[in-house]
């Protein structure tokens, strides 16, 4: 099922992404996954941030078929619970990394939906081509930086900026470096989690970064 060099989703698990498109906003769970689909991409609100992702992603990825986005949301938001991340920061983390392509390969050679270099993929025992294994990887990262700067009011910026430029740069420069890069790309990120609260009914991260305190 899914369009990337991966192992396929079991029918079980499918069937179970499928019904929780389908059965948008109160609607009874009818075995139709193109009726699932279109609510994903097209519905109102939701109040589960896994659907709100699977959305983003596929506004974002025209690439990625609904069942994978879906999948891949899944994985999101059990990976950032692991890791006690709200599961919209680190959604928006990887939408800005790699649009969620498994297969995306950056001109420094970063590989996968986590855009792990090779020689730190191999460091911690990833697979940078897993979906799953670059999704919890990119969550214990991020969730690792967050805890370093958990007494910083801006920890969430301290984490992205860590996770672009290296926690050394960080220790350096005493909080974000003044790299354009960096912090573009720290705005984007930004931009990227107001784009999945938006497409949610629920409550809204209290923080530094898009919200505020």
């Amino acid at each position: 099922m899914r369009n990337v060099s991966h192992k396929p989703v079991a029918l079980a698990r499918l069937a179970h992404l499928l019904d929780v498109a389908a059965t948008w906003r109160g609607h009874a769970p009818p075995r139709d996954g193109i009726f699932g689909a279109r609510l994903l991409l097209d519905g109102g609100r939701v109040v589960a941030p896994d659907l709100a992702i699977a959305r983003a992603i596929l506004h974002t990825n025209l690439q990625i078929a609904p069942a994978d986005a879906l999948d891949f949301a899944v994985q999101t938001v059990r990976a950032a619970h692991d890791n006690e991340l709200p599961p919209e920061f680190l959604g928006a983390a990887l939408l800005q990394e790699s649009a969620y392509d498994p297969r995306a390969f950056s001109s420094a050679g970063a590989i996968g939906i986590g855009q792990f270099m090779p020689d730190t993929a191999a460091g911690i025992g990833l697979d940078p081509n897993d979906p799953d294994a670059a999704i919890a990887g990119a969550a214990e990262l991020l969730g690792d930086y967050v805890r370093a700067y958990r007494d910083r009011d801006d920890r969430y910026s301290l984490a992205l900026a860590a996770y672009n430029a290296g926690p050394g740069t960080v220790a350096e420069y005493g909080g974000v470096p003044p790299y354009a890069e960096t912090r573009g790309y720290i705005d984007d990120i930004d931009d990227r989690e107001v784009q999945v609260y938006g497409y949610e009914s629920g409550t809204r991260r209290q923080g530094d970064g898009v919200f505020g305190e």
